[in-house]
């Protein structure tokens, strides 16, 4: 990276190095709603209810994954500003050989856990069916999810994000044609779609490993001596990240079992479908964080502050306009698109009075996330956990076990719009001490 290049065309670097990680986050997230497309059709509402409902399996997997991985991109983003390229080896193979550990370990836990969920939930018997045909294969899947996206983490890190968006294309590429040749062609349904998912994992973690293999200069596979003190580091720095998919998954566990109880399996359905919107515009924010997050830890290693927060809040600025146009053009097109994953009336009429309530969080939501992002990125680790602490968990949840309770589905697409206003707040208190401690020091 070039400091001086950094000052001169901050607008541009942000989005040479966003702009390859958003079309690699939104490419997988479209996976998501490929699979949720192929499910509608092929499987029912009953489909995609069963993999929304073990959708906080995925989240624990993210939450693990991304506190190894973007707290150990953060610490050797900072080593390489500061031209320590031997610290930057040795966080990247201890941060790579712990996530692949975590996420082993993850999954052999995860199948005692299955039966337990669904009984919690009270999900009927085709339900239980779909999901765990759908997450026994999935546990195979989300090991190599996980290690993929940690080393492109420092694909990026090392300025090639390019790359790892090619892979992202083939994966998903072909992640859509072997959902329509297993699910529909040969009519595998759920099993199918997980199996599409696995192989084109597999595909991508080829095209990875051959990256470090032969085309890296910064980042190279090799031996390692464990540090407990870099271990602790990693943990304490990407405390927010794990904070953040954790609480995310256990609102989502709290969704589902409001939604099951007060409105059932039409209710999770409706909100699966919308939350395909919002796992979009997340992954889009995601992609600005994970681009501005290894410039912000440089620049900010190479002690240029006041550079740091420019960068942050022209990220801002972007996440807001992205915010405000899937606004409008999601408002526009709500009819086809709730057609496009079902027929069933009564979910497409939940989908089309809620979205416009539920997309209305999109106006605070990346703000925070980007505030979060940044304030991992210069190490104020516990800045980013309490933001991520309040928009995924204390405030959710709350919102989560009242408004469904005071309003029904209404109450449901409530949920988000409140969470992230207030949060905000929070957001704004703590830039405000970061402004005054960069002012006296």
């Amino acid at each position: 990276m070039d400091l001086q290049k950094i000052k001169q065309n901050k607008t541009k670097m942000i989005l040479q190095f966003s702009i390859p990680a958003i079309v690699a986050m939104v490419l997988n997230s479209l996976i998501t709603v490929a699979d949720g497309f192929f499910i509608g059709n092929y499987v029912g509402k009953e489909g995609i209810a069963a993999v929304n409902l073990g959708l906080p399996i995925i989240y624990l997997y993210l939450a693990i994954g991304l506190m190894v991985s973007v707290g150990g991109v953060a610490i050797a983003g900072m080593a390489l500003g500061s031209g320590n390229v031997e610290k930057c080896n040795a966080v990247f193979r201890q941060t790579i050989a712990t996530t692949i550990a975590f996420s082993i370990l993850i999954s052999l836990l995860m199948i005692f856990c299955f039966r337990p969920m669904l009984t919690v939930l009270h999900a009927d018997e085709q339900v239980k069916y779909y999901f765990q045909a759908y997450y026994r294969m999935m546990l195979f899947q989300l090991p190599i999810m996980v290690v993929n996206s940690s080393l492109g983490m420092f694909i990026r890190g090392e300025g090639n994000p390019q790359y790892y968006m090619k892979v992202s294309i083939i994966g998903v590429l072909l992640n859509i044609m072997l959902d329509w040749f297993l699910a529909g062609f040969l009519n595998f349904g759920v099993v199918g779609i997980a199996a599409a998912s696995l192989i084109s994992a597999l595909v991508s973690f080829v095209c990875i490993v051959f990256f470090f293999c032969k085309k890296a200069k910064v980042y190279h596979f090799g031996s390692f001596h464990f540090s407990m003190e870099l271990w602790k580091n990693t943990m304490l720095n990407g405390s927010s990240e794990f904070i953040g998919e954790m609480s995310t998954g256990i609102a989502m566990f709290a969704y589902n079992f409001v939604i099951m109880r007060r409105i059932g399996v039409e209710g999770v359905t409706a909100f699966t479908i919308v939350g395909y919107v919002q796992y979009v515009f997340s992954m889009v924010v995601v992609g600005f964080g994970q681009g501005a997050s290894p410039l912000i830890s440089f620049v900010y290693g190479a002690q240029e502050k006041k550079l740091a927060a420019e960068l942050r809040q022209r990220t801002n600025q972007f996440v807001l306009g992205v915010g405000a146009a899937v606004f409008l053009i999601m408002s526009a097109g709500c009819d086809g698109y709730s057609s496009a994953f079902v027929k069933n009336e009564a979910v497409k009429s939940m989908v089309q009075s809620g979205m416009i309530l539920f997309m209305t969080s999109f106006f605070f939501s990346g703000i925070n996330a980007i505030t979060s992002f940044y304030f991992t990125s210069i190490g104020n680790a516990f800045a980013s956990a309490a933001i991520s602490f309040s928009r995924g968990l204390v405030i959710l949840l709350f919102c989560i076990f009242t408004l469904p309770a005071l309003w029904g589905m209404t109450g449901v697409w409530l949920v988000a719009p409140v969470t992230e206003g207030i949060t905000i707040l929070l957001s704004i208190f703590f830039l405000h001490q970061d402004r005054s401690h960069a002012l006296y020091n």
